[in-house]
């Protein structure tokens, strides 16, 4: 069963570019730990006014998922990404969990 996800995270307000930059230069091991993940119809947005970011995806499985914080490739893309961006002290991007309360199929 695909499970869809909905996130919020924050861009620093200089970093627009530079963010988009990097997402469109992903690295090759961190595109390829996204699939294992089993990541797919994976989408991020920004709202220019507010620096927030609403990134959109669908898993095979939600636990598999999960597991991809422990993969080399996702820390050193946390670590790239630390400096233009919200995070925790793990350099994870600070996120929020959307609840889906519609979905027209």
């Amino acid at each position: 069963m695909t499970v869809r996800m909905g996130q919020l995270m924050h861009v620093y307000p200089d970093q627009y570019d530079e963010y988009e930059r990097r997402h469109n230069n992903l690295f090759p091991e961190m595109r390829q730990a996204l699939k294992e993940a089993g990541a797919h119809n994976y989408s991020i947005y920004l709202d220019k006014k507010t620096g927030n970011l609403f990134a959109y995806l669908e898993v095979d499985d939600i636990e598999k998922y999960n597991q991809i914080s422990e993969m080399e490739a996702c820390k050193k893309w946390w670590a790239y990404m630390e400096p233009i961006m919200d995070t925790n002290p793990d350099q994870s991007p600070v996120t929020t969990d959307l609840h889906e309360v519609f979905h027209l199929d």
